[in-house]
């Protein structure tokens, strides 16, 4: 089975936006080297009847640190902003100097003159608004870039354990959608929120000042518009973070379908999951539309306010210039300026929504860099590592459970001595793999290698001495190569050659373009067998000092095993494996064998030694235990049990 591609894989890197780095001489410093540059969390504030409470836009201050890199354009950008905000209001001021000056007195000259004035002021306020779009592109966009940089980071740093609990609709929601609302929101709701409620401000001390009892009307207009921003506030935030979670659920449910659409198709439940999927989008559609219709009644009545205090204006103006109160030029600037705050009245509304649409997205991405990393670096380093694993009472339990998984756990690996793992299905085998590499960490006990506690080692390095190949192995959306290398970049042709071969995976040589063939999205066109023996390759080709096998043979036919298995013999050699085994021909590649059983290894010993001594070993690897024979025994024993009740 090839994979289904149509090109080989093309990579190159891009460091251009890459992230801010922590300053002079840490070339090459990415993300993951560095503390994300969000601001800590503020401390907790509590009311007086202990109620925690909290600013809401607490979270998206905290990422002013990502504008820093970039504030000489914000800068410019305010500036470009405040002086076209200046010659606008300087027009209607201009207008009034033509009507009651030139045109009034018959004056042709002055009145080109400020004809002129009037225009070269509308060109400046043009070109400033140009200049002030092109600078806060690169702003905006590099800050997006940034804040997502990190994101990243920070999901790479965060263990297992967090990402089993997250959706992962829900994590791409908040990279992608959310980051996008906070983009919008810096390149342009900020900037407008802050330039329109200067111009309410200035323009109305100025008709203050034309005519204050005109002025007053317009002053007055003011609260009925605060007291609708104050009370459509919280309705809005609830409904926004409401529609991003369940954003993020129907991003979950296109994953999933997208990733198990081969399982979907073999039981013929497209049916079931477009109901689930439908029945997602239809709650986020109607969620969705209350907002919608919560903006539709905010932005209505910010509509008919200026245009209700327009039409006082226009009446009681009219009769005070009718009486001479105040001169027609002064009117028409009046009216002018008043027409110039209906924009940004009504579309408060608007730039309200986007901040708390983009104060809510802050949280959900807040969320995220808060999240604790129960795994953290350690700070000792093996100088030769020799690959002696211990266990010394170690013990794991789930972060959400009663019970420990696993508990007093004592193995002693010696440098170069493979031990298979043996228990039935069920018994923690596949956690007991993860907790050597730190997928996960031990919440007794301790694991060492060659006498270090693996909780002080650097993760960089123990990932390096420790190679795991998994039973569900994970392949990447990049060339044959590129999967093969990912643990070893630096491997040369010959080193790639030998770990294919070790691996029986030399139908990469017979793909359309060979090792620089594209793989599909997790290798599903690929048969299980294929990506398991691409998945060992990977994991031989890194030379680690601790080899983890997690079943890795189990989609092979026995042919190939034979041939994989042959292999492992002399790559194990010098190397210290833990391989776990279903089959016997997997147990003789151990020198010893561990068996786990009730969260414990029960019995330790070689291969010959288990089957002469431990029935339960007998019984699991002997070729006459029959599962569903022992589930009927089971089934007979309840039944038995229920019936003397």
């Amino acid at each position: 089975m090839s994979a289904d591609v149509s090109a080989p894989s093309s990579r190159t890197r891009h460091d251009g936006l890459a992230g801010p780095t922590a300053g002079p001489g840490t070339v090459g410093l990415t993300a993951l080297d560095r503390p994300p540059m969000i601001a800590p969390a503020p401390p907790p504030r509590y009311g007086r009847n202990g109620q925690l409470k909290r600013r809401p836009s607490s979270s998206l201050w905290r990422m002013r640190r990502y504008l820093l890199p970039y504030r000489a354009r914000f800068i410019a950008m305010i500036v470009f902003a405040a002086v076209g905000l200046a010659a606008g209001i300087v027009i209607p001021l201009v207008t009034k100097a033509v009507i009651d000056g030139p045109i009034a007195e018959s004056d042709k000259t002055g009145l080109y003159a400020l004809g002129l004035f009037a225009l070269a002021l509308g060109m400046v306020e043009a070109t400033l608004m140009f200049f002030r779009r092109w600078v806060v592109a690169k702003a905006t966009l590099g800050t997006e870039t940034g804040i997502r940089t990190d994101l990243y980071a920070k999901l790479q740093r965060l263990p297992m354990a967090f990402h089993g609990r997250w959706q992962s609709g829900q994590l791409l929601s908040r990279m992608m959608n959310d980051l996008s609302t906070v983009r919008r929101f810096l390149g342009f709701g900020m900037l407008f929120i802050t330039m329109n409620i200067l111009q309410i401000l200035v323009v109305t001390i100025l008709l203050l000042n034309m005519y204050w009892p005109l002025g007053l009307v317009v002053l007055a207009s003011i609260f009925p518009v605060s007291w609708l921003c104050l009370r459509n506030e919280r309705e809005y935030t609830r409904l926004s973070r409401r529609v991003q979670d369940q954003t993020g659920d129907v991003a979950s449910a296109v994953e999933e379908g997208a990733h198990g659409i081969r399982v979907i198709k073999a039981f013929g439940r497209g049916d079931h999951v477009f109901a689930k999927f439908d029945a997602g989008s239809v709650r986020l559609f109607q969620t969705s539309m209350e907002r919608v219709k919560l903006t539709s009644k905010f932005w209505t009545f910010l509509e008919v306010i200026p245009s209700v205090t327009l039409i006082i204006v226009l009446g009681f103006g009219a009769v005070a210039a009718g009486q001479d109160r105040l001169t027609l030029g002064t009117l028409v600037a009046f009216i002018t300026m008043m027409l110039s705050l209906v924009w940004p009245v009504a579309a408060l509304g608007f730039l309200l929504s986007q901040a708390q649409e983009a104060m809510t997205a802050a949280d959900r991405i807040a969320e995220i860099f808060d999240a604790e990393n129960e795994i953290t670096d350690g700070t000792s380093a093996i100088e030769a590592v020799r690959g002696r694993v211990r266990f010394e009472g170690a013990a794991f339990r789930f972060a959400d459970a009663e019970t420990d998984v696993l508990h007093d756990l004592n193995l002693d690996i010696a440098p170069g001595e493979t031990v298979a793992l043996v228990g039935a299905t069920g018994s923690g085998k596949t956690a007991f793999t993860a907790l050597v590499p730190r997928l996960y960490d031990v919440t007794a006990g301790r694991i060492t290698i060659d006498g270090v506690d693996i909780r002080d080692l650097r993760l960089s390095q123990l990932r390096t001495i420790v190679a795991t190949a998994f039973e569900d192995p994970t392949l990447f959306s990049m060339s044959a190569r590129e999967n093969l290398t990912l643990g070893r970049p630096d491997a040369t042709d010959d080193e790639i050659a030998e770990a294919i071969d070790v691996a029986q995976a030399h139908f990469v040589y017979e793909l359309p373009w060979g090792l620089n063939t594209r793989i599909g999205e997790q290798g599903m066109s690929l048969s299980g067998g294929q990506r398991q023996r691409l998945a060992l390759a990977r994991a031989v080709l890194a030379r680690p000092a601790v080899l983890v096998l997690d079943d890795t043979l189990s989609a092979l036919d026995i042919h190939t095993e034979a041939l994989v298995e042959e292999a492992l013999k002399r790559v194990l050699v010098g190397v210290t494996g833990i391989v776990v085994a279903h089959r016997a021909s997997t147990v003789l590649l151990a020198d010893r064998v561990a068996m786990l059983a009730g969260g414990t290894i029960t019995h330790v010993g070689t291969h010959t030694e288990l089957l002469d001594t431990v029935p339960e070993y007998r019984a699991l690897l002997s070729a006459e235990f029959d599962p569903e024979d022992q589930l009927d025994e089971i089934e007979q024993t309840w039944l038995e049990e229920e019936a003397a009740r």
